[in-house]
């Protein structure tokens, strides 16, 4: 027993310890309170620096933007914005600012909207969350309280998805550092849900806002509760500590099954998964960097290592049939208008005798041991590395099947498991890889992730910036880009952005594997209705990390009956420690030790 055991056994002191777990979050009774599981923390609070997906959910659920996308048709509507109109060069946008309040009573004007977009305008430590979102922008005025004027240098025509969620200028123009604040105390909001405790790595809690502008929401609060891993979060939702989950791997999704208790929710997801491959990185003046293999500069060889996937079986064996091969790009099939899809002669199918007749015509020659060498150099043989995340079961998987069929295709490919940090770092401005496992949530309008692969993203050459996802820069993709920026037809601009897919899919500096079903588990004895986005549509729609905050909106829940903790029972899984009259008793109350913490998982919006 050590010293300050002893003191306390001494006095007859009882008391009690808990370890990081499961947070005690206590709820008044009768209270209608939605619990959502994630594995994934808070980045920041700050939507000036937040870039992981759950932040993202947060400023959708409290604040407003200048549109959000419709609940059926994923098109833009009102949000902030009661309307707009376009001059006739495409130039100018006048927006009519919705006459609504902050949480703190204060009213909400075209003021706030300028301020915060003039912000990421001027203040490159304002830039990390939604810096691209104004790179086309001229000027922001306001004219008066309700009328918000855009001018931009080019017709832009996915100013209706612009991402940024407005704040008041009042509360934030007195931060002098921007990139130094976190907004742990919790700012006014406009959104449908006010952020008003949180705990880092563990919860945040939110509640109904009573002047959100379409009228206050089904539940009284929302609390998102982080979870070490998946599968302790699946183990709280059997528990009751949490009421619904999304984003899972087919694993965790089938543990699901056979819970009279649980639904399970598998319908079509705003997510591609692909391999980024080191094609010759460079900076934004086109000077080398990284170490990638001096054969991917070779457009044959990733054609080759395309034909070598068979994205079928990763499907049927790495996802358990819950995704959909990639015969497009990386625009999930979920967006109808804007999915391309490669048919006839421009569709890669698996087949290792034309991948190994590829490299044969190009001239990498197999060695004694099967594997090729550059044909300027015998040497240096054909012996990439594949960049996963550590203890990803699924991304192991996976460099399974690409190492078998790669292998006969006479390339070596050698597993390199990088924890998040160490991975964002390496996939991107270092270049420090030759293959990697990638992927993006895909908004109704592709054009962001569509601008991930500009000559303008790529890193500058001391190393900032950046914001590419392939390092590519290709003419003619870039002129596709610009042209689809200034269409304002939205059928001509599709067709623009199919082809822009296809300069993806030619080239291959990506190469898409599959599109991940949505895939969420929730408890229906404890939420009562909740409608997806898209709503509507048969079998499709996401519940949780959807392009709008709709679902949290629409829901409702059975009240709670009165607890002191977050699952609605009376237990507290944490240890411990009671000491009466010097006899020192531990325990474990529960079963379950579900830390939350930073995911490892690389989850971009």
């Amino acid at each position: 027993m050590t010293k300050w055991l002893a003191r306390l056994a001494a006095l007859g002191v009882v008391f009690l310890l808990t370890i990081q777990g499961q947070a005690a979050l206590a709820n008044p009774e009768g209270k209608k309170v939605l619990r959502i599981g994630s594995t994934q923390s808070v980045d920041s609070m700050n939507p000036f620096k937040a870039v992981r997906l759950i932040a993202g959910q947060l400023q959708r659920w409290s604040y407003l933007f200048l549109t959000t996308p419709d609940p059926k048709t994923l098109a833009p509507s009102p949000d902030l914005a009661e309307s707009w109109e376009t001059s006739p060069d495409g130039l100018t946008w006048t927006f009519k600012i919705r006459d609504t309040k902050w949480s703190d009573g204060t009213p909400v004007t075209a003021h706030d909207a300028a301020w915060t977009f003039n912000k990421i305008m001027t203040d490159d430590k304002a830039k990390t969350g939604n810096g691209p979102a104004v790179e086309n922008f001229e000027t922001v005025t306001a004219t008066d309280d309700r009328t918000l004027v855009i001018k931009t240098k080019a017709p832009q025509a996915s100013m209706l998805e612009n991402p940024i969620p407005i704040v008041p200028k009042a509360a934030w123009e007195k931060q002098a550092d921007i990139g130094a604040y976190e907004a742990e105390d919790n700012p006014p909001v406009n959104g449908m849900y006010i952020p008003y405790e949180q705990k880092k790595d563990q919860y945040v809690k939110l509640k109904a806002n009573p002047d959100y502008w379409r009228g206050a929401p089904k539940i009284s609060e929302l609390q998102v509760i982080f979870y070490e891993n998946p599968e302790a979060a699946i183990a709280g939702l059997k528990k009751g500590e949490i009421d619904l989950i999304g984003r899972l791997a087919a694993p965790q999704f089938e543990a699901g099954a056979g819970d009279a208790t649980i639904t399970q929710w598998n319908t079509p997801g705003r997510r591609a998964a692909y391999l980024q491959i080191n094609h010759g990185a460079t900076t934004s003046d086109d000077k080398p960097v990284g170490d990638g293999h001096p054969a991917l500069k070779d457009v044959k060889v990733r054609q080759a290592l395309h034909y070598a996937i068979d994205k079928q079986a990763l499907v049927d064996q790495v996802q358990n049939g819950l995704a959909v091969p990639a015969d497009g790009s990386i625009v999930p099939p979920m967006y109808q208008d804007f999915f391309w899809q490669a048919e006839g002669a421009d569709k890669v199918s698996f087949d290792l005798a034309k991948a190994n007749q590829i490299l044969d015509d190009a001239g990498y020659k197999k060695g004694a041991d099967g594997v090729r060498t550059m044909p300027d150099d015998p040497g240096k043989k054909l012996e990439f590395r594949f960049t996963i995340h550590t203890e990803t079961p699924t991304e192991e998987k996976l460099a399974q099947y690409l190492t078998g069929w790669f292998k006969e295709i006479g390339i070596t490919l050698t597993t390199k498991q990088l924890d998040s940090n160490q991975f964002t770092e390496e996939t991107g401005s270092t270049a420090l890889f030759d293959i990697a496992i990638s992927g993006w949530s895909v908004n109704p309008d592709p054009e962001e992730v569509l601008a991930t692969h500009l000559c303008s993203r790529r890193p500058t050459p001391t190393g900032d910036g950046g914001g590419t996802e392939s390092f590519w820069c290709n003419k003619e993709y870039e002129d596709l880009y610009t042209n689809q920026l200034k269409e304002l037809d939205r059928a001509k601009r599709a067709d623009l952005i199919k082809q822009m897919q296809k300069n993806l899919y030619v080239n291959a500096p990506v190469i898409a594997i599959y599109y991940p079903n949505n895939l969420e588990l929730y408890r229906k004895d404890k939420i009562t209705s909740i409608e997806p986005v898209p709503a509507g549509r048969s079998g499709e729609g996401i519940l949780y990390g959807g392009s709008s905050g709709w679902p949290m909106y629409t829901a409702d829940v059975k009240a709670d009956p009165g607890s002191a903790t977050a699952s609605g029972g009376g237990s507290n899984t944490g240890l411990i420690i009671g000491i009466i009259g010097g006899v020192v008793v531990l325990g474990l109350a529960g079963v379950l030790l579900a830390r939350r913490r930073k995911t490892t998982a690389d989850d971009r919006e």
